[in-house]
């Protein structure tokens, strides 16, 4: 009896993860990106240096998090950032970086959209 609950157990803890990994595949949301700041931008708590950067999308139980990696340095700088999928009205035609200005008259991302995808990232 309790092996038989324990395989509906996995059987529907799988069937809800293909179910929520369906509903993110119809916002089209990319597992990889690539990214290029002109200018310092502060992401998160930290104050990321100019450059490009690989982002990876990650899942850390509910919480959507980007891994910000810099790219072409011997000792990268890496910064994850917690951030909530907003849906788009129509697939993104370009790519766009949304930031503001802090006190410190730093850039602070607020926003990613990446061309193809139906929503943006809003940290």
């Amino acid at each position: 009896m309790r092996q038989m609950l324990a395989g509906i157990l996995v059987l529907m803890c799988v069937f809800m993860l293909g179910a929520l990994s369906a509903a993110e595949n119809q916002l089209g949301i990319a597992d990889n990106h690539q990214v290029t700041f002109a200018e310092k931008v502060r992401v998160a708590d930290t104050l990321l240096p100019k450059g490009s950067y690989d982002i990876r999308h990650v899942m850390e139980g509910s919480d959507h998090i980007m891994v910000f990696r810099q790219l072409g340095t011997k000792k990268p700088v890496e910064v994850r950032a917690k951030c909530a999928l907003v849906p788009l009205g129509a697939k993104a035609s370009d790519d766009q970086k949304i930031y503001v200005l802090n006190a410190a008259n730093e850039r602070v991302l607020q926003e990613l959209v990446f061309k193809g995808e139906r929503a943006k990232h809003v940290f």
